[in-house]
């Protein structure tokens, strides 16, 4: 007993030493990592800065975390490599740690190229088509590269847990029914992850593209792997299954391109003098800055006992602008006719037929009783 006792009062001092080492060298490995990297990227940010581009400062930026911890395992990874005990403890944390940390610096690589190429597709523009085409691709495939991403992420992290990679062998060997279970149970998920990758290709739908779709008129502000963001005309937000804009019907005003028709509709009477209102909408239209110059017209679409329906026609570059162009122009348009043609608005005409008779005056017939 006092044999067993004296080799644990020697064994302890070497243990404590062996740790204290291992941290001094992990310390040592973990300082001159951050030394490291604090310098590199202080040259990084130095060379973005003086570039005239935006797209450097966003790269250093995202990537500036991600390999911040990186450094710091890569430091305690050569420590290690010259204290045993230090090897050892890290072989038992490193096959978690280490996917985690690849997966990191994949997603902030991977965000930080995609935050780059959408300053080059600006959407602000009068003509703004291939930047939207543009948008939003890389708005789809950076979501399903961010599953992608975390999926082998975190299947590698548990793999690296020896109980559960046991589990996952077990469940592998017996899976019979549980696998169709599994498969029914993912079918919408992977069928959302499909109608992503279908609408990034096929395109039905942009950002910024102006929609009519439950009868709500609005803009696409965000396209999800599963959902997409319209954001109303009143500033509320219809949020809209992917799944509906590839299998059901819907207005696109911009599909081909952000210029647009408006039309107004006025409901004058038949006699009003339509070459004068054409002169007067012809001023109004080339006064207008909201007009793009392209086509402006006046014709009489359809008439009744009563009146007749004059469609204004004119052109502008995007739908903002035509719905304020048609609304100016409907404003002006009818206070020139309130003001200078009272004549023109419509009157509703009742007559029985011995009304007219009697102001006809028929021949023979005594109309002065």
């Amino acid at each position: 007993m006092d044999e067993l006792l004296q080799q644990v009062r020697d064994a302890i001092p070497d243990a404590w030493e062996a740790w204290l080492v291992a941290a001094l060298a992990a310390g040592i490995g973990v300082l001159l990592a951050l030394l490291l990297h604090r310098i590199l990227f202080r040259v990084l940010r130095k060379i973005a800065n003086a570039s005239h581009s935006d797209a450097d400062n966003l790269v250093v930026r995202h990537l500036a975390r991600p390999t911040k911890w990186a450094m710091v395992a890569l430091g305690i990874v050569l420590a290690a490599r010259e204290v045993p005990v230090l090897e050892s403890a890290w072989e038992k944390i490193a096959g978690f740690l280490m996917p985690a940390l690849i997966g990191w610096v994949a997603l902030a690589i991977m965000r930080a190229l995609v935050a780059a190429m959408e300053l080059r597709a600006d959407i602000d523009v009068e003509d703004n088509l291939n930047a939207r085409r543009r948008r939003t691709r890389l708005a789809i495939f950076s979501r399903i590269g961010t599953f992608v991403i975390v999926f082998i992420t975190i299947g590698l992290m548990l793999l690296s847990i020896p109980g559960v990679r046991d589990i996952g062998v077990t469940l592998m060997a017996s899976a019979g029914l549980a696998a169709l279970a599994v498969g029914a149970a993912a079918q919408p998920a992977l069928k959302a992850l499909i109608g992503g990758l279908q609408m990034a290709l096929t395109e039905p739908i942009r950002i910024d593209d102006v929609v009519i779709i439950d009868g709500e008129w609005g803009k696409i502000e965000d396209i999800r792997t599963t959902y997409v963001v319209v954001r109303i005309w009143d500033e509320r937000r219809l949020v809209v299954p992917v799944n509906k804009f590839l299998e059901e019907t819907f207005q696109n005003w911009t599909r081909k391109g952000s210029e647009l028709l408006g039309t107004v509709f006025l409901h004058l009477d038949p006699l009003a003098d339509v070459e004068r209102l054409r002169a007067e909408f012809k001023r109004q239209i080339e006064a207008n800055a909201l007009w793009d110059r392209r086509v402006k017209a006046v014709q009489v679409t359809e008439t009744t006992l009563d009146s007749m329906e004059l469609r204004l026609l004119m052109s502008a570059r995007n739908a903002s602008d035509a719905f304020d162009l048609r609304c100016q122009i409907r404003e002006g348009m009818l206070a020139f006719i309130r003001q200078n043609m009272p004549e023109a608005i419509a009157m509703r005409r009742v007559a029985s037929a011995a009304e007219a008779i009697w102001e006809a005056g028929e021949p023979g017939m005594d109309t002065s009783s």
